[in-house]
């Protein structure tokens, strides 16, 4: 059997108005116009992050700051092949009011919507005045949120809606079923009234890297999102995960594994060696300090530490007392017990635990060959789409150089996002 080619994202761009904007309309024009030339590049799909907080460091840029599901509704309008993935978060949604916009959109987009679930590690202070719940709780809420979220899609009969003649819907209620679903943390008694879209259940994503969401996603996920920043740590987490999902008797049907692949791309050696040493010559190394306790779970302090020391023991943290990104505490759990400086360690956090490659187009490519042959990338996030020094490399560097290598997709496949990426019509139940 003939292995699906390597599949491509970006993010999709900002829409929101800027205070210095010529025009209010500014944002949404910038996010449309990179939104077309993703689709006209071939990439699979357009992801976008949130977070459900404004951020008081500063450390998370303009994540969460517009809706992904109005963005990308936007952006459906202006694309007609391009998947658009929102993430979503299951600590603070409902099951039934997210199946009627993912539904939704999946109907405006002409089947090309997906859903990333996360559990978020942020935001509870604007949704109820209780403390952030353990990892545990909060995967524990996120199954039974997927499971009422996919029955709700699956208990409608394709059928149930009909076009007249005059152009107007008629559904017929009798094709609509209940699930009459109760659980520990929903009550749902169904049926969903958004008739079955275009996909039957749209693209399911997935990003979690602790020992719970790890299970999560081998249980359910399509795609899942990890960082992996070395070969070794992707190759152990893929034999992992898939150990976990053959459990959930998924051996035809194995998730896909998508990195974020953060980089710097050069015309040569000398201009990567120079474009590296300018971007660490501007990090700022004070928010350097907090974006990295950040990263090891937030609880600890680093503004008097040295920066050509490393960490001492007592800072770094157990993962097991980690309340919020146990994932990416983990990474820099290991990099800190790895012996690595302070200004190391920041300078690594730039990349927020990602895998991270500077080099040529051609060297970028071979480390990204590397981990596809390997069986360890299925799907790629790439960098470099709207930024001014990065992105003629990327579409007439990184892209044709994969392409010629044969590794991607020469057109789209299939008429649906789910056909993009190569996926089963229908995902089975776990």
């Amino acid at each position: 059997m003939t292995r699906r080619k390597l599949k491509t994202l970006v993010g999709a761009a900002n829409v929101v108005a800027a205070a210095n904007d010529d025009a209010p309309g500014k944002g949404i024009a910038r996010a449309v116009e990179l939104a077309k030339i993703a689709e006209r590049e071939k990439i699979t799909g357009l992801f976008t992050a949130d977070l459900l907080q404004a951020d008081p460091a500063g450390l998370a840029g303009t994540t969460g700051s517009q809706d992904p599901l109005i963005v990308l509704a936007a952006l459906s309008q202006a694309t007609s092949q391009i998947g658009l993935i929102a993430t979503v978060s299951t600590s603070w949604q409902h099951p039934y009011t997210l199946a009627r916009l993912i539904g939704t959109l999946d109907h405006v987009s002409a089947g090309r919507a997906g859903w990333n679930a996360v559990t978020s590690s942020v935001g509870e202070e604007n949704f109820g005045d209780t403390p952030l719940p353990s990892p545990q709780e909060r995967y524990a809420r996120a199954t039974e949120f997927i499971d009422v979220f996919n029955a709700l899609f699956d208990a409608n009969d394709r059928d149930a809606v009909q076009r007249s003649d005059s152009g107007s819907i008629r559904i017929d209620p009798a094709r609509l079923h209940a699930i009459n679903h109760r659980g520990d943390y929903f009550q749902v008694a169904g049926p969903l009234n958004v008739p079955p879209p275009p996909q039957g259940r749209p693209v399911q994503f997935q990003a979690g890297q602790s020992e719970a969401g790890i299970t999560l996603g081998a249980r359910y996920a399509e795609v899942i999102y990890t960082s992996q920043p070395t070969l070794s740590a992707a190759k152990r987490f893929v034999s992992d995960v898939q150990a976990r999902a053959r459990r959930f008797g998924r051996e035809q049907n194995l998730p896909l594994i998508m990195n974020s692949f953060h980089s710097i791309i050069g015309d040569s050696d000398a201009d990567v060696a120079r474009r590296l040493r300018e971007k660490h010559e501007r990090i700022d190394y004070q928010q350097g300090r907090l974006r990295l306790a950040d990263m090891l779970g937030g609880e600890i302090e680093l503004n008097t530490l040295p920066l050509d020391q490393p960490l001492p023991s007592f800072l770094i943290p157990d993962l097991a007392q980690v309340n919020r990104r146990q994932g990416r505490a983990s990474i820099f759990r290991e990099f800190a017990l790895q012996g690595l400086t302070l200004r190391e360690l920041i300078i690594k956090a730039e990349e927020t635990g990602h895998w991270f490659v500077a080099g040529t187009p051609e060297s970028l490519a071979d480390a990204i060959q590397a981990r596809y042959q390997a069986g360890v990338l299925d799907v790629i996030s790439l960098h470099g789409l709207g930024q001014p020094d990065q992105q003629d490399r990327l579409l007439n560097g990184l892209l044709p150089e994969l392409r010629k290598r044969g590794l991607l997709d020469e057109d789209y496949q299939g008429h649906d996002f789910r056909s993009s990426l190569e996926l089963a019509a229908r995902p089975d139940s776990h």
